[in-house]
């Protein structure tokens, strides 16, 4: 079989499970099933597969039809202007998080030298696309996860940024390292009761401790807020990430942890995405 009969079976079979991207899936997965890249595939359609990438490329469509999502079957996923590892242990990057990057250069473009901590780093995309675009600025992640860390480490190396960065696995709650000019994280903020509700490939797939924001989707950012006002210095910046109906709650916790709610950044559809917040107290 040629690389577009098996495309276009990859496609049906995606169709036929409710995928809605299933062409550009198919042609993904092609990509990842013979190593080549997607314009490879696009312009070399003719050529005939072996069986072993055949094989292979059959066992990503069946993983994808069951709603598996593609960063986790192709363990790469774009995020600003970087490539990240990505493992099943980490939240898949959002094209809406770019916001918080974009907001942070625009609020940190006349400094210099900064110490900035990311408080459940993840797959290190927030803090490391930061790290890269500011050289002289430094980092530190941590993460409750192990598997986390070991995922931003990588990612850190992949990107040329290792030597500029240190990682933690720690709670907050246990982490007293550091004082900081710049505190970021994206939380878990959706309320545990309406997991269920979310799309099957976020639900069925992606770690529930990095999305399950207790019974009213503030526990964690409770949590991230009451630290920061610990960590961070006089005037330092608290940048979150938080539900789009959470505005209010979180100013009022920002509020009475010492924090000014400065700005609510939207995302690509509108909607409440990130506030930013300044220590005065």
């Amino acid at each position: 079989m040629n690389i577009c009969n098996a495309l276009i079976e990859g496609a049906e079979i995606l169709k036929k499970n409710s995928i809605s991207s299933a062409q550009l899936d198919s042609e993904i997965l092609m990509s990842k099933a013979i190593d080549k890249s997607r314009e490879y595939v696009l312009t070399n359609s003719l050529e005939k597969l072996d069986q072993k990438s055949l094989s292979l490329f059959s066992d990503l469509i069946k993983s994808r039809s069951f709603g598996k999502p593609i960063a986790y079957l192709t363990k790469k996923k774009f995020f600003w202007k970087y490539e990240f590892d990505i493992t099943e242990d980490v939240l898949i990057p959002r094209p809406d998080t770019e916001v918080l990057v974009e907001s942070i250069l625009k609020l940190t473009k006349n400094r210099t030298k900064l110490s900035v901590l990311d408080i459940g780093v993840g797959s290190g995309c927030l803090l490391l696309s930061i790290i890269k675009e500011k050289k002289s600025f430094r980092g530190v992640g941590i993460d409750v996860s192990k598997k986390c860390i070991h995922t931003s480490s990588f990612n850190a190396f992949k990107l040329g940024v290792k030597n500029k960065v240190k990682f933690f696995n720690s709670n907050i709650d246990n982490f007293k390292f550091g004082k900081y000019d710049l505190i970021i994280s994206n939380p878990p903020y959706i309320k545990s009761f309406e997991l269920k509700y979310l799309e099957k490939d976020i639900v069925d797939f992606e770690p529930i401790v990095a999305l399950d924001g207790g019974l009213d989707g503030l526990s964690e950012i409770r949590k991230v807020i009451k630290n920061s006002s610990e960590l961070i210095k006089k005037n330092g910046k608290l940048v979150l990430e938080i539900a789009f109906n959470q505005k209010q709650k979180v100013k009022s916790i920002l509020f009475n942890n010492g924090f000014y709610a400065n700005k609510i950044i939207k995302d690509l559809a509108g909607k409440d995405r990130c506030i930013i917040s300044t220590k005065i107290k």
